[in-house]
């Protein structure tokens, strides 16, 4: 099996963590931030997380220096260009790439300012390559409440035009969907489809919240529905799209190592599986690895693949039209 010409679909992939080194290094020395170093190679060592971190948290550190050059509108059209290039040159033809617009309020941006910034690299990065995509808008949970609101109320002219969807990311506690229920209820109103990471750091009991209260449409990771009941019949029982992120998962910790990831069990069971690369350089990762991963550890057959693929079209927030188009390429 040839797991480049194999067609793939990416539906969970975080803008700053997909970040090319080398940009990274060019944006650093056009906005005057002095880096550690000039070294591509260092400076790739710093934006990549160990193999297995202590802890999310540790992962989560590796966002820091990207984010310092990710505060102007060049930089953001420019990376988010290269994310959908990337992507397109290893046959991704659809990706949804996901943003937190307030972490580039640094130098004083608006949201709509960082949003149409993100959205110009999509539509030309649509123009030059063969690949489709959306963006999603991401609340962080540490973040105050009160500013969600007025951030979605800025993105929402961008609905339809390239943005998609509402995500709450970042670090995962117990309970947190209490907190955010009006949020994903005026989210809804507006328009937004609704992603909601859950069950990634052992909080089955989260996914089931973020179903029931915040009417997630998919969940980012989900996998510890495997020991919680509740959480899994609510991801069965509503044809709730798992966006697996496999490699992501094993730095984390959130499964010792990828033979133990629940993701082949889920597939056999009929929940839908989605396959992801999370971050692209944080994980070091791109969806030809993981698919080949996925396939060789799971055991999986092409006619699997292709029913992941399909899945995966299926669970995406593209158009009806898209979502032909993207089902016709197994033809």
């Amino acid at each position: 099996m040839n797991y480049f010409d194999l067609k793939k679909i990416d539906l969970h992939c975080h803008l700053d963590g997909s970040l090319r080194p080398a940009t990274l290094i060019e944006l650093a020395k056009l906005q005057h931030i002095e880096l550690p170093s000039e070294d591509v190679s260092v400076i790739g060592e710093m934006m990549i997380a160990p193999e297995t971190c202590n802890d999310l948290q540790q992962y989560l550190t590796r966002f820091d220096l990207p984010l310092q050059v990710m505060q102007t509108e060049h930089a953001l059209e420019r990376i988010t260009y290269e994310v959908y290039q990337d992507a397109a040159q290893e046959n991704v033809k659809y990706m949804e790439v996901r943003f937190a617009p307030l972490l580039h309020t640094q130098l004083g941006l608006n949201v709509e300012q960082i949003v149409s910034a993100v959205v110009k690299g999509l539509d030309q990065a649509q123009q030059d390559h063969d690949i489709q995509g959306n963006i999603i808008i991401c609340a962080l949970r540490t973040m105050p409440t009160d500013t969600i609101i007025p951030m979605l109320d800025q993105c929402q002219p961008f609905l339809g035009k390239g943005v998609c969807a509402f995500d709450l990311a970042g670090a995962e506690f117990a309970g947190f969907c209490h907190d955010f229920i009006s949020h994903a209820d005026y989210a809804r109103k507006l328009g937004f489809n609704i992603t909601i990471h859950a069950g990634e750091q052992g909080e089955g009991q989260n996914v089931e919240d973020a179903i029931r209260l915040l009417h997630a449409q998919r969940i980012g990771h989900g996998i510890f529905i495997h020991n919680h009941k509740g959480g899994y019949n609510a991801v069965k029982d509503g044809n709730v799209g798992l966006e697996t992120c496999p490699s992501s998962n094993v730095q984390t910790k959130a499964v010792k190592q990828l033979k133990d990831h629940p993701a082949a069990q889920f597939y056999r069971q009929g929940l839908p599986v989605t396959i992801n690369t999370d971050n692209r350089t944080v994980s070091n990762t791109t969806m030809t690895k993981e698919v080949q991963k996925v396939i060789e550890h799971f055991e999986l057959t092409e006619s699997d693949y292709h029913k992941i693929y399909l899945q995966s079209v299926e669970q995406s927030f593209a158009s009806d039209e898209i979502k032909q188009q993207l089902k016709s390429l197994l033809k």
